[in-house]
């Protein structure tokens, strides 16, 4: 099983649509991320993702199929050295190793594309998977915030985790 990380393309629509359009994937995301995940939807994401210069998004991709996405996102003003890192990955593809390894790569990519010391990644306290991937590839758990983040009806701590440029091996 061979990962790249490459720009979407136009085609990959309906594979993003068929994989994304899963409640156990938009449960752990921003609301920006709709259940159900509609080919509009698909459409509109391919074009934010090409839309960046330099890249920010990647699909990732596993046999010449997209199965999730992956971003770096540097932010503005004093925040400007750090980027937020997000992902998701198809549900048939959980607890393949597949992302720790496009964890990894976009770090590399993300402190030679920006100009960033920290690349840092949130997750719900209930996402235990995320959180295992994110200690898998060196992050650090930086903050734990009560209560911050309100998904479907409820309330969940955020795990804020960092992963420091000097940490590159």
């Amino acid at each position: 099983m061979q990962l790249i990380l490459r720009p979407y393309e136009h085609n990959d629509l309906d594979n993003l649509v068929k994989h994304a359009n899963n409640f156990n994937i938009s449960k752990y995301l921003t609301d920006k991320f709709p259940f159900p995940y509609q080919k509009k939807d698909g459409e509109a994401f391919i074009q934010l993702a090409l839309s960046h210069h330099p890249l920010q998004i990647k699909a990732i991709v596993v046999n010449n199929e997209v199965i999730g996405s992956i971003g770096v996102h540097q932010l503005a003003d004093i925040y400007s050295k750090s980027a937020e890192m997000g992902y998701w990955i198809a549900e048939d593809f959980w607890g393949k190793g597949i992302i720790p390894q496009a964890v990894k790569e976009m770090l590399k990519y993300g402190f030679e594309t920006f100009d960033v010391e920290r690349i840092f990644a949130r997750t719900a306290h209930t996402n235990l998977a995320s959180q295992r991937v994110l200690k898998k590839a060196g992050f650090i758990l930086e903050a734990e915030l009560k209560g911050t983040i309100f998904k479907n009806g409820e309330y969940f701590d955020e795990l804020i985790f960092g992963f420091r440029k000097n940490q590159l091996g």
